[in-house]
């Protein structure tokens, strides 16, 4: 039997200064081939190039990976502030109308970091520009050093930094076989409020929610807040993530 395809949205972005591109980072694609046993396929975060419907005809899942740009406020009804920016419209205007068409269909959706922040948003949830500005909210952004530049170690940057408390006999707790986990964090924007259909999974020490599911969705339809795409390969937490997300892809291709 021919692997699954997993559909991997991109996103908007500039190569040196002047090609206007669709990017998607190589552990996204390595998670799904080799932990999800699936075959990565890119598409454009560009509604006017994508067609929703037939991509949804092509592929057996799809995967909302982590971006930089922020889901813009518009689409939860806020004011825009250049503070918050960049954002990627033309990705928002996809993945919003994705997210609701997977679920409606039971095709399975895996959503990472802005990814949740999308499902969230698509079922009437709110977002925080910048959850480390809420009282008694931590920095989830990710470590710089004292200059204000990125650590420039990947194993500092995505090391575990919060435990997250999941929801007892909720879908993590049960697929994972415990109720508290540890995970990396690298965000700023966040759940405020969650959306209608959106049922909490799991939420870090500080009340930020870091675990979705989308209630009564007839296939797997769920979001973490982490990067779970940077090592499922050796990460037993995000290696079950990605292995069931396979195992529903496998379901769907039959």
């Amino acid at each position: 039997m021919s692997k699954p395809v997993v559909g991997v949205i991109g996103n908007s972005g500039v190569v040196n200064d002047r090609h206007n591109v669709q990017l998607v980072g190589q552990r996204n694609m390595r998670a799904v081939a080799e932990v999800a046993g699936a075959l990565p396929l890119m598409f454009a975060g560009t509604p006017d190039i994508t067609d929703v419907e037939a991509l949804l005809e092509a592929v057996d899942g799809i995967l909302l990976t982590g971006a930089r740009a922020n889901v813009h406020p518009t689409c939860f009804g806020i004011e825009p502030d250049p503070r918050h920016e960049p954002y990627d419209q033309e990705r928002d205007a996809v993945a919003l109308h994705l997210i609701t068409a997977c679920v409606e269909r039971g095709i399975p959706l895996f959503g990472v970091c802005r990814g949740l922040q999308e499902m969230n948003v698509a079922f009437g949830g709110t977002l925080h520009p910048e959850i480390r500005d809420i009282p008694g909210r931590m920095n989830h952004r990710m470590p710089r050093l004292a200059n204000g530049e990125i650590h420039p170690d990947p194993e500092v940057v995505f090391a575990d930094r919060h435990e997250v408390a999941l929801t007892p006999q909720g879908r993590f707790a049960t697929l994972l076989g415990c109720e508290k986990i540890r995970v990396n964090s690298l965000h700023g924007q966040g759940i405020e409020a969650p959306g209608g259909r959106v049922f909490v999974e799991g939420i870090a020490e500080d009340g930020t929610i870091e675990a979705i599911s989308i209630a009564d969705a007839p296939g797997f339809a769920l979001g973490v807040q982490w990067h779970a795409e940077y090592d499922p390969q050796t990460n037993p937490i995000n290696r079950t993530l990605f292995k069931a997300f396979g195992a529903a892809l496998q379901d769907r291709q039959r």
